[in-house]
């Protein structure tokens, strides 16, 4: 059995997975038992597979890790060491006393460490979830994140290249790929024109997978993701924000949540259901590419607007740009927008089809966007309502 070693992870890391096949693919919930919960059993059919997956102390990872789990895998994973034992795994930390489940030290800017996690664990299949996912942060930092989002899938493609070149391997691309769209909605023939070196980083990631596909025959494909969210996405991400500001503020924590461009519009999924896109993908008899979403757009001001009126406040909106507020049923300011959240160069519409995944896969998303948003307050209420039990501040989205 491949070494075990149970070191604190970050998003870049990866994780490989020992699995067991099955003969079918089990619909995948947001209420759904997890493995490892109480009143759950692994089937006891099943033959041995092994996987590896980067990324997974992130939102997708751990979502994929549970799903793989759940279909009998056995859990390996390859993972940047920090100086704390449980620093960034608090999404895998449920996983970490199952037998299935083992860590490995790695890092995707690290050849070196990802050619011998190949070599030992020989996988038949690879998914490479980690990435610098946070797109402000890519103008911050273009080059760190051209080096691990970009260069870190040809580190990963090179290694299984080398050492496992029956490995099959699964690319988690991005609509960011898309950038100023050409075509509405989007497919899987649409140009890319990034906006973001996030997206210039997903769009090298994506053709070196394919420049691998077509020149050394490996199964190596992509998904391109349009936004998927969950109560697991990072506090730094819209999303969350919006959800957990609207939770502190129904608790008297604040009174006004700062944003952006509301008018943004995206196509929002639920990250469960899109992890089982992910792993039908690398199931099939030969390899593609598939955008991976929902088909319908809403604004960053839809959004809010539902989450807010899920914690018991209608907003009421005037102004426009930066002079945009939302008030509520009292009058109360509770929206503003600030400058310093404007991207750059935004994008301001993306949209899938998710057509070819529908007929090709037979993948369909199971969660709506007003089911996503009421699931996400939900878990941010409880969050809330947690700490204020417990006497200590609740989580603070940063700015």
């Amino acid at each position: 059995m491949p070494l075990s070693l149970q070191v604190p992870c970050q998003k870049a890391g990866f994780v490989v997975l020992k699995i067991q096949r099955v003969n079918f693919c089990p619909s995948f919930s947001p209420t759904s038992k997890r493995p490892f919960e109480k009143g759950y059993h692994l089937p006891s059919h099943m033959s041995s597979k092994t996987a590896m997956v980067t990324g997974v102390t992130g939102q997708d990872g751990s979502y994929l890790a549970e799903l793989l789990l759940e279909k009998g895998y056995t859990v390996y994973g390859l993972v940047r060491r920090v100086s704390q034992p449980t620093s960034g795994r608090s999404l895998i930390n449920h996983l970490m006393s199952n037998e299935k489940f083992h860590l490995l030290n790695g890092d995707l800017a690290d050849q070196n460490s990802i050619d011998n996690a190949v070599s030992q664990t020989q996988p038949d299949e690879f998914y490479n979830l980690g990435a610098m996912s946070f797109v402000p942060e890519s103008w911050r930092s273009p080059m760190m994140t051209a080096d691990i989002t970009g260069l870190g899938a040809l580190r990963c493609l090179e290694a299984i290249r080398k050492h496992a070149p029956h490995c099959r391997f699964y690319q988690a691309g991005s609509s960011e790929q898309y950038g100023k769209v050409r075509d509405v909605p989007q497919t899987e023939l649409t140009p890319f024109h990034p906006r973001s070196p996030y997206g210039c980083a997903k769009v090298f990631a994506f053709e070196i997978t394919r420049n691998y596909r077509e020149s050394y025959d490996m199964f190596a494909c992509t998904g391109i993701l349009f936004n998927h969210e969950s109560p697991r996405r990072g506090l730094e991400f819209v999303t969350r924000k919006v959800t957990m500001t609207a939770a502190r503020i129904a608790h008297g924590f604040d009174e006004c949540l700062w944003i952006g461009n509301v008018d943004a519009k995206r196509d929002w999924g639920f990250a469960g259901d899109y992890v089982e896109m992910q792993w039908r993908m690398l199931q099939q008899d030969k390899p593609g590419d598939y955008v991976v979403a929902t088909g319908r757009t809403h604004s960053v001001r839809d959004m809010i607007t539902l989450a807010f009126s899920h914690v018991g406040m209608d907003l009421t909106w005037s102004g426009e740009g930066v002079d945009t507020i939302a008030t509520d049923q009292k009058g109360v300011v509770r929206v503003r927008t600030n400058p310093k959240f404007f991207r750059p160069a935004e994008v301001d519409l993306l949209i899938g089809d998710p057509a070819l995944a529908e007929k090709e896969l037979g993948w369909v998303p199971s969660t709506s966007f007003e089911e996503l948003v009421q699931m996400m307050v939900d878990a941010d209420m409880t969050t809330v309502q947690e700490a204020v039990d417990g006497g200590y501040a609740p989580p603070t989205p940063p700015e």
